[in-house]
């Protein structure tokens, strides 16, 4: 069991208690205990906490707003009239009257989430040096078209992900992490990764070399200097930064999994080159980082439901401010 689970146990414990000793009548300026208040607040964290940590954010969300939306119009229905109040008409159940609160908060959030805009935290080193660890960046979620909650397919097209899209995706592997990567190969394309140099349908990515960099990784030892190359790619339009090491090979050879359509590449064994063949409604996706980045290369292909959206802009980061209002290309 993991923290955020025993956390969330935690606070649903918390709410139950306060709920048991608290007071269960309006007071005197016609609000509810705060006891009572945080009872059913922590209570409903709890639950929110739990629930995430088996079913995805989205789909936690859509039974909240559910429920609350249920509650509400129960609330709505049951509100008898009161003159002596501002209101002039009150429900004086608790669970009814405290709960029905929520459904336009969740409601909002959800729409916003769904089908707008969702934050995410850059968690590694893998999009250096573009995105660094600590970012928190926003996503668009309708650049790809606007999609079924939970179900993710398009429901109304409105774009088409291109060739050096930064793209966050839920992980193949696990459905529930989410994922940040370059897209380079779109469906039906032939990408090839030979001696550091990227190649699309037979044709080499231009790059430019701009000097070396080194950064700061976390490793279980401690903090790490890490230094690597610079260049600059192109595809189409859109220029980017990429980070190479010389001393290591394109690829893992023994960090390749066995994954659906696996039959699409080849891979050298020295890791010195592989060569895939993108299927229909797949993606393949690469780290700007590119020998530290766990990506298409080992877990294989992005199937277009695990789209999330397109990454545009960065609008926090504690430990360096001076990326916030960056944006993402």
């Amino acid at each position: 069991m993991n923290s955020l689970v025993m956390g969330a146990i935690a606070a649903f414990i918390a709410g139950i208690v306060l709920f048991a000793v608290s007071k269960k009548q309006r007071e005197d300026n016609g609000e509810w205990s705060s006891s009572l208040q945080w009872g059913y607040l922590l209570m409903m964290v709890g639950v929110f906490g739990v629930l995430s940590s088996f079913m995805s954010f989205t789909a936690v969300l859509l039974i909240f707003v559910l429920f609350t939306g249920i509650v509400w119009a129960w609330h709505r229905y049951s509100r008898t009239y009161v003159p002596e109040v501002s209101e002039k008409f009150r429900d004086d159940n608790h669970f009814r009257d405290y709960m029905s609160g929520f459904f336009p908060i969740i409601l909002v959030v959800f729409l916003l989430r769904t089908f707008l805009v969702e934050p995410f935290q850059i968690p590694s080193s893998s999009m250096r040096p573009g995105l660094i660890v600590g970012d928190f960046i926003l996503v668009n979620k309708y650049a790809y078209g606007i999609r079924t909650p939970i179900i993710n397919n398009v429901l109304v097209p409105v774009g088409n992900i291109e060739r050096g899209d930064v793209v966050v995706f839920n992980y193949p592997e696990d459905n529930k992490i989410n994922y940040i990567k370059r897209a380079v190969g779109l469906p039906g394309d032939t990408v090839e990764y030979k001696n550091k140099q990227l190649i699309i349908n037979g044709q080499p990515i231009p790059d430019q070399e701009l000097g070396n960099q080194s950064y700061l990784e976390q490793t279980v030892q401690g903090p790490m200097e890490i230094s690597a190359q610079t260049y600059r790619e192109s595809m189409g339009n859109t220029q980017f930064d990429v980070l190479k090491m010389a001393e290591r090979p394109p690829f893992t050879p023994s960090a390749v999994r066995n994954f659906p359509y696996s039959d699409q590449c080849q891979y050298a064994r020295d890791g010195s080159w592989f060569k895939c063949t993108v299927p229909q409604g797949q993606y393949f996706m690469m780290g700007d980082n590119r020998d530290n980045s766990e990506d298409s290369r080992y877990w294989g292909f992005v199937e277009d439901k695990l789209i999330v959206g397109k990454a545009f802009f960065i609008w926090m980061n504690f430990g360096d401010m001076s990326r916030i209002g960056t944006s993402i290309r």
